[in-house]
């Protein structure tokens, strides 16, 4: 049975934080689903459209290299219920401090009440990207500045072209 992984998110835009995600999830599993959530009340930065190519373009390589089959697909349901559907028995999450880590066991608990066959993963982020979030990328962006250590180079031109003018 194949091991599929899920790793939800808004991903807007994606950062080295997320990168570092994938690059340690895609050696737990077969296939890596990167899921983006679509909230009809949110304001993404970037379109749905916009994001699903910023996932593919970083993460698909990443994958390929690793020999971890990769999808990028939207979801506007629960994040349990879109594992499901995928047919994902793994759920990816990343954890930056303990903030995250308790915020991110309550989701664990009440997934697991949900759909038990769906294993939640925590992945602690590296030293070097622990800080980073995509709430200050986009801060930093729209103010003019540098943002090229915290996203990798096709997000940080898409920033730039995103704020120019």
């Amino acid at each position: 049975m194949p091991r599929i992984a899920i790793y939800p998110g808004s991903f807007d835009p994606v950062t080295n934080g997320h990168l570092d995600v994938v690059q340690n999830a895609v050696g737990l599993c077969d296939r890596l689903i990167v899921a983006i959530g679509v909230h009809p009340g949110k304001k993404p930065l970037f379109s749905t459209e916009e994001r699903l190519q910023m996932v593919t373009a970083v993460f698909a390589p990443i994958a390929a290299k690793a020999g971890c089959g990769f999808d990028a697909t939207t979801y506007d349901n629960l994040t349990v219920t879109a594992a499901q559907k995928a047919g994902a028995t793994i759920m990816i999450r990343g954890l930056r401090d303990g903030t995250d880590l308790d915020y991110e066991m309550q989701i664990s608990g009440m997934n697991e009440t949900m759909a038990p066959e769906v294993k939640t993963v925590f992945l602690p982020a590296s030293v070097a990207v622990r800080p980073i979030t995509a709430t200050l990328v986009r801060q930093i962006a729209a103010m003019g500045g540098d943002v090229s250590a915290f996203a990798p180079a096709s997000v940080v031109a898409s920033l730039k072209t995103k704020f120019a003018g």
